[in-house]
Order: structure tokens, then sequence, then C-alpha cells
């Protein structure tokens, strides 16, 4: 399995996906990219993109993808909007 890490991701959770080809949005030059044109670059590349912006699935169609979209959102920041 392929795992992008989205440049707003901590690069140091690649070592808890062993066993998985992870890259990274700077890895791969992809950096300041915009949402869309990220989603559609990893989608042709990647089996799951992992990012922390919650607004992502909001602001993007990512039905229109062929890509698994983890969002990690951490117990603090849970409830906030």
């Amino acid at each position: 399995m392929k795992v992008f890490l989205d440049e707003c991701v901590d690069w140091r959770l690649a070592r808890h996906l062993p066993r998985r080809e992870v890259r990274t949005a700077r890895r791969m030059g992809w950096t300041a990219i915009t949402n869309g044109e990220l989603l559609s670059l990893a989608s042709g590349e990647f089996d799951a993109f992992v990012t922390v912006d919650r607004n992502l699935a909001f602001q993007q169609n990512t039905n229109e993808h062929a890509i698994a979209l983890f969002v990690c959102v951490h117990p603090r920041t849970a409830s906030r909007t």
C-alpha cells in the first residue's frame, strides 16, 4: 500500500506505518499545492491520503478521487469546528 502524508502531517508518522510505502508532500515536491490539485496528484500515485485538514472533505469533492482519505484528529481538538 502506498500512503501519502499531507504537508500538515508530521513526517515521523511514517515510522509507525511499517510495510507501507510512505511519501510526504515535501519529498514529492508537492508543497504549497492547492488541495484539489493535491488530491488529483495523489490519487494517481497513492492508495491513501493522510491529513489533519478537517475541512478538506468539505472543500473538495473527495468522491471524484480514487484514494482513501484519512483525517487525523487529536482528542483535544475533536470538538472544535
